[in-house]
């Protein structure tokens, strides 16, 4: 199923329609263009309120209560939003609504609306948002002048609901200066809610585009703007964009798009060579004979760095590992293949791991026992096995257990020992018997004894262990090959990390 909010760009269209139906259709066409000439997943949004409920009877057509006279000066039929959210959809775009009612809510169902908003204001309305979270449909909630702890009361009613929603924050000044932008609140809610998707309403200046750049660097999913379309008659808000001022933000979005990439780094081909050429090679000082141990004495290290020769990193790194192939004269490339040993291969390991484990903010001391559990050989450890962090083993036992990017675990079961597994980071499937089950962060999952499972991980996770006792010899596996070998051949233990 496609994510609804990724990459998400909402054109807040608000009263901006200014009660014409046809006005309304030029700002849907206008930003069409863009979603289309940009390639962007876009949406026009719309706000609904019943106002013959919304407004108490003894304030209908004041003009001196603020937004009344705004409200009814700019109203519609449903028929005529159904005109519009068709238009919409028919440009390619989304169609998205915030209700302000109960009834609005029926309206947004009646319409076919894809997404309901909740407003900053409406936060706090428990009727509304009940109404909305029974509404089955996708929701974006504001979080205008809200505190942490007030949004900590949203997101735990929509979770509890299991309703697929997003956060956006929000500062209801309008139009919003840098200095009130707050934007590292992105980050923060990121963190705070894991899982939960995170974006940017904003409200600043319409030529103000830095506020959308920096919104995507603090990790904004999904971003939302007020547009326009100015006429001889009509003229914008100090906070909405009109079409030229959109087409600015929706690139500027872009390329910070494109800087910030994928939190993955790739090394490309062309990256590789450029720093090959400015690295150093491993020279012969003097002469080497072949099956001697080359030892730094013997060598001196130099550019240019030649085809097949050893790096001054390598030789650093693995020296204790090289014996000449061949002899060597003085100022000749010393061209030897590296193979790492034991020792080595565990070190590159541990560092793995305990990187992760810092990248999850999981302290983890230097005398930290850990064990590599690797069912087919050390070499083999990338694709099967798991590195395991000994936390206590008393009555009741835990542990941490890493899970590197594409690495499984055979499956196996325990007579003695119950255990718990919670994920704690990443992404992790596990079996039992013949269900598989897909673990999120803070999923929870019960492995009862004599159960057969296993586990693996596509983008790596860390996974707490809570059980009774661990006993080693208490691991019983499908695979006979590693059931008849000690359990000393398959594990490495580390009680000291260098």
């Amino acid at each position: 199923m496609n994510n609804i909010f990724a990459n998400l760009f909402i054109f807040e269209m608000a009263n901006n329609h200014q009660g014409s139906v046809d006005h309304g259709k030029k700002i849907i066409d206008a930003m069409g263009a863009i979603a289309k000439e940009r390639n962007i997943h876009a949406a026009v949004k719309f706000q609904f309120r019943d106002l013959d409920t919304f407004i108490h009877p003894e304030y209908q057509g004041r003009e001196d209560v603020k937004h009344i006279g705004r409200f009814l000066g700019t109203r519609l039929t449903n028929e005529q939003f159904g005109e519009m959210v068709t238009h919409t959809k028919k440009a390619g775009m989304l169609a998205i609504a915030t209700p302000f009612d109960e009834v609005s809510v029926q309206t947004c169902t009646d319409l076919d609306i894809d997404v309901l908003k909740i407003a900053s204001c409406s936060a706090h309305d428990w009727p509304l948002l009940e109404e909305v979270a029974n509404a089955g449909k996708p929701v974006v909630v504001s979080t205008g002048g809200l505190s942490l702890a007030e949004i900590d009361k949203v997101v735990h009613f929509f979770q509890h609901r299991q309703v697929n929603f997003a956060l956006m924050h929000c500062v209801g000044v309008y139009p919003t200066p840098n200095e009130l932008m707050h934007m590292r609140m992105v980050e923060r809610l990121r963190r705070r809610y894991s899982g939960v998707q995170v974006g940017y309403s904003g409200h600043e200046a319409p030529d103000n585009v830095e506020v959308g750049i920096v919104a995507v660097s603090m990790g904004a999913e999904l971003l939302e703007r007020h547009v326009g379309v100015a006429t001889d008659d009509i003229q914008l808000n100090a906070y909405s964009m009109d079409p030229e001022q959109t087409d600015a933000w929706v690139q500027a979005v872009q390329r910070t798009q494109s800087i910030m990439g994928e939190a993955a780094k790739s090394v490309t081909d062309g990256e590789s060579s450029s720093l090959r050429s400015l690295m150093r090679g491993v020279y012969a000082k003097k002469p080497i004979a072949k099956g001697s141990t080359i030892t730094k004495d013997d060598v001196y290290f130099a550019m240019p760095l030649q085809d097949g020769q050893l790096t001054s990193g390598e030789f650093g790194s693995y020296r204790a590992s090289f014996v000449a192939s061949h002899d060597y004269q003085p100022d000749q490339p010393v061209a030897e293949v590296v193979q790492p040993d034991a020792a080595h291969m565990a070190r590159e390991y541990i560092h793995e791991g305990r990187g992760m484990l810092a990248e999850a903010n999981i302290p983890l001391t230097d005398d930290s026992e850990l064990e590599l559990s690797h069912h087919y050989g050390l070499d083999k450890f990338r694709e099967t096995g798991a590195m395991i962090v000994n936390i206590m083993n008393r009555e009741y036992c835990k542990k941490y257990i890493v899970v590197l990017p594409g690495q499984k675990h055979p499956a196996h079961r325990h007579e003695k020992k119950e255990e718990t597994f919670e994920l704690l980071w990443g992404d992790l499937t596990v079996k039992l018997d013949d269900a598989e089950i897909t673990m999120q962060p803070g999923d929870r999952l019960l492995v009862k004894r004599n159960t057969w499972h296993s586990f693996a991980s596509k983008h790596g996770a860390i996974f707490e262990e809570i059980s009774t006792t661990h006993f080693r010899d208490d691991s019983f596996y499908e695979d006979e090959s590693i059931s008849a070998l000690d359990p000393m051949q398959r594990k490495t233990i580390i009680r000291e990390i260098m």
